[in-house]
Formats: C-alpha cells, structure tokens, sequence
C-alpha cells in the first residue's frame, strides 16, 4: 500500500489527490492520509506530499468543471473539520481522495454523494456537518467590538477551520466597515479592508493588547451591557447547567459577560 503523507488543510489534500493520481500506482493500491501523530503501519511505503498551490489549483478546477460547485464546496467543507471521522474511524484525507475517485471514475459524477452506503461518503458527511454546525453557531454568536482604530474586531477559538465561511458571511454583510476576525486556535486572521475583500494572514504575532483599546463608544456600551446581564438575572432561576448547555464553556473567553466566571 502506498500511503500518500499531506497536509492537513485544503490545499494539502488537494496536493495529495493531484500526486496520488498522478503516481499510477492503482486507486486501490493508493491511501490518503492526512494524520500528523506520527503513526505508521507495516507493509506500506510513505511518501511524503509537499503542498503546491498550483496543484491545489488544478485540481479544484477540474472538480468545479467537472463535477459542479456545490461538489468542490462539499469536498472543502469536508476538508475544513477538524480530525478525522469519528465514528467510522477514517482518515478525513483518503475519505476525500475515495469520494473524489468514485465521482470522476464512475458515470453518476457528482451524484456519487447520494451514495450514504459508502464509508467515505458518509465520512465526508459527518465532517461537513461538524465544519457547517459549528460555522452557523458562530454566525449568530460572533461579536464585533469597535476598536479605537474605527476597527471592527472579534476573536473566536474555533475547532474546525471555519473561519473563511464567517469571512465571507460578514464581508456580504458588512462591506464598508474595516473588521478583523481573529481565530485564535489556528492563530490566523481575516482581515476585511472597507470596499474589498477578504484575505486571511498568519496572525501568530498579533498584537492583542491592541484590541484591549476601544472606542468611547464601544466602552460605553460594554458597560451598559454588563450592568444589564447582571440586573436581569434573576437569582431563583439561574441555571449554570443549561447556560453552559446554550454557551459551552469554550465560547466564554469570546463572550464578555462570561469571560471572567468560573
């Protein structure tokens, strides 16, 4: 068995797909593996994928032609979650090149992802759910706070990559204002200038002090806010189960009324 080594990210397994097809080796003789721990198995040779953007390029091209949007969105939706798929135990990446396979070898195409029999196509259904849940949660949950700057900027600790998703989101909904998304898990950026696009950037040495200085504006209405959440409350029906429950506890150093409980 030829185990064909990637990265874990987009670009990485569609690096990996482009070198695994172009080897010849046999589909049936190739895996695709984006597992980092180090963990190998006897009777296969590794070979080591190094991301090529152009490659990646390549072959999401010929996806989109080929087989449709919606098939290349599911394909890095997929892509995007974090880890592999649990509950069938298959490695995200061959779970991606399996399904890429069926759909440009067989006459269904794209149709191949109605095929839910087929471990990897339920496999790229349960990490697409995982990517997609996660990123609506974030949509109705992210906070901007404006900075003195004039800068929107909000922090989130996402455990898939999703942070292209809520980019692309705000950017149609907010396409004159200057925002910052910062993920602070994958400590990665996007960054929205007024009137353009989006683009993520390495954000490992983000200055995050900076962020600590809003506008009088926006200390205002944080204060207001505050006063408000703990007035509200009332003490006979306060719940932490069902708050965490509504709030896990990984979303309260995003959120300022909870950042500093227990």
């Amino acid at each position: 068995m030829y185990v064909f080594q990637c990265e874990d990210s987009i670009d990485g397994i569609l690096t990996g797909i482009y070198d695994a097809w172009a080897s010849r080796y046999g589909h049936k003789n190739i895996q695709l593996s984006s597992d980092q721990s180090g963990t190998l198995t006897l009777f296969s040779e590794y070979i080591p994928v190094k991301t090529d953007f152009e490659k990646s390029r390549k072959v999401a091209r010929t996806l989109t032609e080929r087989l449709g949007a919606h098939f290349y969105e599911t394909i890095c939706s997929s892509a995007m979650a974090n880890g592999n798929c649990r509950a069938l135990a298959m490695d995200k990446a061959n779970a991606i090149y399996q399904t890429v396979v069926m759909a440009l070898t067989l006459p269904a195409g794209a149709k191949v992802l109605d095929y839910l029999g087929e471990p990897c196509i339920a496999c790229i259904f349960e990490l697409r759910r995982q990517t997609l849940n996660e990123a609506h949660h974030l949509l109705e949950f992210l906070r901007f706070a404006e900075l003195k700057t004039g800068i929107l900027f909000s922090q989130i600790h996402a455990k898939n990559y999703v942070l292209p998703i809520l980019a692309e989101h705000f950017t149609d909904r907010l396409p004159l204002e200057n925002f910052i998304i910062y993920d602070a898990t994958r400590r990665i950026a996007a960054a929205h200038p007024s009137g353009k696009g989006y683009f993520i950037t390495d954000a490992a040495s983000f200055p995050m002090e900076l962020t600590e200085d809003l506008s009088s504006d926006e200390t205002r209405l944080k204060n207001l806010w505050l006063a408000f959440f703990e007035t509200i409350a009332i003490e006979a029906r306060k719940n932490p189960k069902l708050q965490i429950q509504n709030i896990p506890k990984r979303f309260w150093a995003d959120t300022v009324e909870l950042k500093n409980k227990d």
